[in-house]
């Protein structure tokens, strides 16, 4: 039985994928959208892979952020997707095809990734 969250182990990342994954968790909206916009990157599996998560989870992020400052926890939410952006950078550097469990199942139900 084929598992449905797991992503081909045969394609090939390279460290400019790696890289553009980084820059799309840490900067994001910016290089998310960039790089969706650039035909060359967003051929890229594992590119288009981490930019529309990133993209999808910082804009979620910021809205709660947004939404929950007026009772003073939206401060603490946006540390904690800040703490959670870099985690995931982290781990798109290190080559690792990483799922949010709610999130990335949107992301594939749409057929963005």
């Amino acid at each position: 039985m084929e598992q449905p969250n797991v992503v081909s182990p045969e394609m090939n990342v390279n460290d400019d994928d790696k890289l553009w994954g980084l820059l799309s968790w840490i900067f994001t909206p910016l290089i998310p959208i960039i790089v969706l916009l650039m035909e060359d990157k967003k051929a890229r599996p594992f590119i288009k892979y981490h930019a529309v998560q990133a993209l999808v989870f910082g804009a979620v992020g910021y809205i709660l952020s947004a939404v929950l400052s007026a009772v003073l926890i939206g401060c603490f939410i946006g540390l904690a997707v800040l703490g959670y952006q870099i985690y995931m950078g982290v781990q798109a550097y290190n080559g690792k095809w990483t799922t949010i469990p709610a999130l990335t199942d949107f992301c594939k139900g749409q057929g963005w990734i």
